[in-house]
């Protein structure tokens, strides 16, 4: 049994057919197949019950998937840990499109100018789509505003933030320094997309609450909700980062939680099985500098 075997098997498992296995890891089929039926007859089991031209894992198929999968992840550590000692270290951040927002250029800045040697790649999706990218070993580490599922990932709080009530200057809540949850019934919002941290730390609130929300726009990207707040007269709860030069401007009027249940933090997170190099170090340190943002003050 050797790490192309759990490669196949793992390609197997995910794609549910030999063929589609093979076209990803181009491969011919009956390659493919052997190695299966070697893994099989080397550990004298079926892994996979053949049904309907389609493959359906076994359970002790589904124990080898979870451990092969960590196999390969700690060889392929070995082999980039290996390769960098001569060649440039490649170091894949993952970030929240909130954190891509406002925090990303300034902490790229600062990463490579303490290590310019090193080439960053940065990914901007929501907490969901991190999360799946870092558990697939396609990125190093993540910065995060959401809940991780994954309990073979570490979370770090590191950096604090907190979500307000979004509205534009003209917006009849715009004269209002509180609300409550029940003043958010039947109000027009614009949200993030599903997979969105901030949404679901909102979706949660309101539905603990028992009130619907009504989602006029979905909007994957902060331009797009400060434009439906501004122009189609929405609501929005959004990250107070976002929108500080807005509120100085006093093109926007921000209400703050009065329960303060919209505190969050953003959360380095990595693989539990991940090599702790001096890059990821690095990147913590620079997080931990950044402070809770204060409230912005409204310049006539």
């Amino acid at each position: 049994m050797t790490i192309r075997h759990l490669k196949i098997f793992i390609a197997v498992a995910e794609t549910g057919k030999m063929s589609l296995a093979a076209k990803r890891l181009y491969v011919t089929q009956p390659t493919v197949s052997q190695a299966i039926r070697e893994l099989e007859e080397h550990y004298e089991t079926r892994l996979f019950d053949r049904l309907s031209k389609r493959l359906y894992i076994t359970e002790p198929g589904e124990h080898l998937l979870k451990m092969a999968k960590a196999a390969v992840h700690s060889f392929d550590e070995v082999e980039r840990q290996m390769q960098s000692e001569t060649k440039t270290e490649h170091f894949r951040i993952g970030v929240t499109v909130t954190i891509g927002s406002c925090m990303l250029p300034a902490l790229l800045e600062d990463f490579q100018r303490i290590r310019p040697h090193v080439d960053t790649f940065s990914f901007i999706g929501n907490t969901r789509t991190v999360e799946d990218k870092l558990l697939r070993s396609e990125l190093d580490v993540g910065i995060v505003e959401g809940v991780i599922q994954s309990p073979d990932l570490i979370n770090l709080p590191l950096v604090d933030d907190y979500l307000v009530l979004a509205c534009s200057s003209g917006h009849p809540f715009a004269c209002r320094s509180t609300f409550s949850s029940f003043d958010l019934k039947d109000q027009d919002f614009v949200m993030r997309e599903k997979g969105s941290g901030t949404r679901a730390l909102f979706e949660d609130y309101m539905r603990k609450n028992h009130i619907p929300i009504h989602c006029r726009i979905e909007a994957p990207f902060p331009e797009a909700m400060k434009n439906a707040i501004l122009f189609n007269n929405c609501l929005a709860v959004i990250s107070v980062r976002l929108i500080q030069d807005e509120i100085r401007k006093g093109t926007i009027h921000m209400l703050q939680d009065p329960e303060n249940i919209w505190d969050r933090t953003f959360k380095l997170v990595y693989h539990k099985d991940k090599f702790i190099s001096d890059s990821i170090l690095l990147l913590k340190e620079l997080l931990s500098r950044y402070p809770k943002p204060e409230i912005p003050l409204h310049r006539e």
